[in-house]
């Protein structure tokens, strides 16, 4: 076989963005995956978006990445989550067909010019121990490739291991079998490895329902898009469904508890807190008289619906009859049974903010193998993997974002500088700077910067530079219309005040998107300038860089616990040394005075 400037293992959601970012920058590229038929496949729920998560995609979707894309052609219900709400904590949600998204996806790779997909399993890495990098994989038919960069996005299949009550097989998906080998020869190079847990639910026959005793959830009309290269999504919405558990769900969970493997000791692995199993839910909030169950749509053609809050690794028996216990689910027709899998993942501190491994050179690590879980938070590293790949084999400075710019940012970050113990969700809470990182702001933020390194093309920044130039006019417009005694930029402060009810006939050429935007950053502004000055303290400290071989050993004044710490996780700034869990604002200014008095920073 070939050599490639590139080696992706993985064709899920982080495999996608990194092949395609390393493939549309001109460098051959080999997308390895166990199956080409489960590229793209939502395990899980078959949605992309949700709180913070749209934002994610939001800003995927902005550096030239495709999942927005591929989520807008496979749309079947949308809806703007927290409408109520304030504009930083909104985020888009969409319904997918997630044969219709899995089939896209491979027609997208296998579309691209420099990229190749081929299908075996990769057990062990090729290394170069004179200059500790990695060059190449072994898979397990025996082909050694050469590359002069990997990408490791290998999800829930390292040494992966499916439960079912007291059924369990070495599985990362069910029916899909494990990558076994790999997680031990990582191991055996220095890497430091851990167990997770996920889970998915049951999923039902939509004939045998009884849709009746359910609450129906229509989504938006029209459905918005999650891309911003799409106009519009025109297609007919299906609607989701909303039911409740009850006491004699939570009887019959109780009851059979002892059985599940989460309680029996058989799963080792930290499971989501914030997505957890049923079993979890009734053991964890004992007094809660019912849990909300939302019955969704796998796809168009599909009888198929997924039990959104019932994930759940009890005996399949146990299962059908707590179902069954369920308003409009009491003749529900199981197809598929709930069921938990366990995981190897990296421990992402012996990351670099570019996602490039600090044991391993010109080795990228992406997606729930650091530690994550969901298929944006996925997606939004594979496509910094791969972009990252891209540059070193460029010889450019690593693409980092930080997280006073993106969700994404945040993302990362927050991996390499204090690590994970339980599967990694993006929140907006975790962002300081929220307000700045709006969903519809992603394309102004962050497309020039991925235009600049090659990756968005030329039309993106065609559509932005529009988009900006007509934010500016409607803006201007709104300055030099009196409402009363003041202009009707000022009057939209006033929180009561909309921008379509102020029936300004100059703004009737403009989209509703573009006038909504200009009305939140009209209405906010004042918040924002107010962010923007905390934001530009942030920026110095994150500019004040520190040597990857700097010697924390001869920095006198600092305790003994953050230096440990500071060595462990070696920061690339002091912005970065300031959010490690344990080290004392005292000795982050010691660090800052040796920095600069060695020459460095700002």
């Amino acid at each position: 076989m070939r050599d490639y400037d590139a080696i992706v293992i993985g064709g899920g959601h982080a495999g996608i963005e990194a092949s395609l970012a390393l493939s549309r920058e001109g460098f051959d590229t080999l997308l390895i995956t166990q199956s080409l038929d489960a590229i793209g496949r939502m395990s899980c729920n078959p949605s992309i978006g949700g709180l913070a998560k749209g934002n994610l995609v939001r800003e995927i979707d902005a550096l030239g990445g495709e999942m927005g894309r591929l989520a807008d052609k496979a749309m079947i219900q949308m809806r703007i989550l927290n409408r109520r709400r304030g504009p930083a904590v909104q985020a888009p949600r969409a319904q997918e067909d997630k044969f219709t998204y899995s089939r896209l996806a491979k027609e997208t790779l296998e579309s691209e010019k420099h990229l190749f997909l081929f299908m075996d399993t990769v057990v062990d890495l090729i290394t170069d121990d004179s200059k500790r990098c990695v060059v190449g994989v072994v898979t397990e038919r025996g082909w050694k490739i050469s590359a002069k960069a990997v990408v490791l996005t290998t999800g829930t299949f390292m040494d992966g291991k499916i439960f079912i009550g007291e059924y369990d097989a070495r599985c990362g998906r069910l029916g899909e079998s494990a990558a076994i080998g790999l997680g031990d020869s990582l191991r055996r190079l220095g890497f430091h490895t851990g167990r997770m847990k996920t889970g998915t639910p049951a999923r039902v026959r939509k004939s045998s329902l009884d849709l009746d005793e359910m609450e129906i959830q229509y989504g938006d009309d029209p459905m918005r898009s999650l891309s911003f290269e799409t106009d519009y999504v025109d297609r007919p919405s299906l609607p989701c469904y909303v039911t409740y558990t009850n006491d004699e769900t939570h009887k019959i969970i109780k009851d059979n508890i002892s059985r599940s493997p989460l309680y029996g000791g058989k799963i080792v692995g930290k499971g989501p807190r914030y997505c957890p199993s049923i079993e979890d839910k009734v053991v964890r909030f004992p007094d809660r008289e019912r849990h909300q169950i939302f019955v969704e749509p796998e796809g168009i053609g599909t009888e198929e619906m997924y039990l959104n809050g019932l994930s759940s690794s009890l005996p399949e028996e146990v299962q059908h009859a707590f179902i069954h216990s369920i308003p409009g689910l009491r003749h529900a027709e199981v197809m598929r049974p709930a069921y938990a899998v366990e995981y190897d993942y990296l421990d992402p501190l012996d990351l670099y903010p570019s996602l490039e491994s600090k044991i391993l050179s010109s080795l990228f690590i992406a997606g729930q193998t650091n530690g994550t879980s969901g298929y944006e938070e996925a997606a939004a590293q594979g496509l910094i993997a791969g972009m990252n790949a891209a540059e070193r084999l460029k010889g450019n400075k690593p693409f980092i974002l930080s997280r006073t710019e993106s969700y994404i940012g945040v993302l990362i970050d927050d991996l390499v500088t204090k690590g994970t113990k339980e599967p990694y969700r993006m929140f907006t809470s975790r962002a300081e700077y929220r307000l700045s990182l709006r969903h519809d702001t992603a394309d102004q933020r962050l497309t020039r910067k991925s235009y600049e390194l090659g990756l968005a093309t030329k039309e993106r920044m065609e559509r932005l530079e529009k988009k900006s130039e007509d934010i500016r006019r409607v803006k201007e417009i709104l300055q030099h219309t009196r409402i009363g005694q003041k202009s009707a930029y000022d009057t939209l402060k006033e929180p009561e005040q909309d921008i379509m009810a102020l029936g300004i006939e100059a703004l009737g050429s403009f989209p509703e998107e573009i006038l909504n935007e200009a009305e939140l950053d009209i209405r906010y502004s004042g918040y924002i300038d107010r962010q923007e000055r905390e934001l530009e303290k942030a920026r110095k400290a994150e500019n004040m860089e520190i040597p990857a071989d700097f010697d924390y050993d001869s920095v006198d004044g600092i305790s003994s616990e953050s230096r440990e710490k500071l060595k462990a996780v070696r920061p690339v700034s002091i912005g970065q040394a300031g959010r490690i869990s344990g080290v004392r604002v005292s000795d982050i200014a010691v660090l800052a005075v040796a920095v600069r008095s060695n020459g460095h920073g700002q």
